[in-house]
């Protein structure tokens, strides 16, 4: 008989470039709480940023990675809607459903959200509130990269349903990253001629294939605003414009391309302590509407593994290349690079 295997490795973000592969206990489950080995683990914009910066809500060193997929090998007490064996995906938060947003419906503004990392770990316990709310068992004819798109794609499903875009609407998405592609792909599902935008020829190329109309190469353009606007009638701007980069500049310019009483979407977050700035004048006599949306919420969470199941996205569609657990890095700087959309990560 040989050895219960009690240790997994896990990545551990200490500070800027510098994650571990460290040797840990695996985790044990609680009331309410199961144990996950995970199978899959995508890489993502957030991800690389957290590489490259740090995050503003946790302070290091702490666990990483936030999209992964595998199989249930431990259920706690009371835990009764699934047992060992089960293919699940779980979602990286949950809300508490008792504070003052909860209660207003605002669950992303959560004061007691519980978040959960630890994607990039051979095992993860997935807290009682996620079992509960967030997690999902995979159907047997989809792949763990497929579900494991859930997270980033509720961000974006949450976005594009709170910002309100109507048939026929010429929407602008400003990045072509992985929620930007997602965003693209959303808005022709809701019937909108979508103009693309990105300094990747590559990602463009995928935009095209998910229902961009335009795709647009912004690269060492100078007047990035008045091309975009050429691509709409009369040059008035859109109607929808979603900033999905992350970028004071980006920020500002789709704020610029927007046409009078039209409706931009900041969702890429940008580096701490950065402000943009915008005409009053602009904002008050062009009517427009500015609205920031962050992560998502248990409905949308719900709405994304649906349309996952349905093959709205694909993961072959997303992922560029496979890692093992100890190239961690490698598959963060290449996913820096801009040379991939995402990378998967084999635990």
């Amino acid at each position: 008989m040989g050895r219960k295997i009690n240790k997994m490795k896990q990545v551990v973000y200490y500070g800027p470039e510098d994650v571990r592969i460290e040797e840990k206990d695996i985790p044990t489950a609680g009331e309410g709480e199961v144990i996950v080995r995970n199978r899959v683990a995508l890489t993502c914009g957030t991800d690389v940023k957290t590489f490259v910066r740090g995050y503003p809500l946790w302070d290091p060193p702490y666990t990483f990675g936030h999209e992964a997929a595998g199989e249930v090998v431990e259920i706690g007490k009371d835990v009764t809607n699934f047992e060992v064996g089960d293919r699940v995906v779980a979602h990286n938060s949950a809300p508490c459903n008792e504070c003052y947003y909860c209660k207003k419906g605002q669950h992303s503004m959560c004061e007691n959200i519980q978040f959960n990392l630890g994607a990039f770990s051979q095992y993860q316990k997935i807290p009682k509130a996620i079992v509960k709310q967030n997690m999902f068992k995979i159907p047997n004819d989809m792949d763990f990269a497929d579900a494991a798109l859930l997270e980033p794609f509720s961000c974006a499903v949450y976005g594009i349903e709170e910002i309100g875009i109507e048939l026929s609407d010429v929407v602008v998405v400003n990045g072509a990253g992985p929620i930007g592609l997602m965003f693209t792909k959303l808005a022709t599902l809701k019937g909108a001629k979508v103009i693309t935008t990105d300094l990747s020829d590559e990602r463009l190329k995928l935009a095209k294939k998910l229902g961009a109309e335009v795709t647009l190469n912004v690269k060492d353009k100078q007047n990035t605003i008045e091309l975009v606007k050429s691509y709409t009638e009369d040059r008035r701007g859109a109607d929808v414009v979603v900033e999905a980069v992350g970028t004071k500049e980006t920020w500002e310019n789709s704020v610029l391309m927007s046409r009078k009483g039209g409706k931009i979407l900041l969702f890429g977050g940008t580096k701490k302590g950065i402000n943009f700035e915008m005409s009053t004048e602009l904002l008050h006599y062009s009517q427009l509407t500015i609205k920031g949306v962050f992560h998502t919420t248990p409905k949308h969470v719900k709405m994304a593994f649906e349309l996952l199941n349905r093959g709205v996205i694909s993961a072959k569609d997303f992922v560029s290349n496979q890692y093992e657990i100890d190239d961690i890095e490698k598959a963060l700087i290449e996913h820096k690079e801009g040379k991939v959309i995402k990378n998967l990560v084999l635990l």
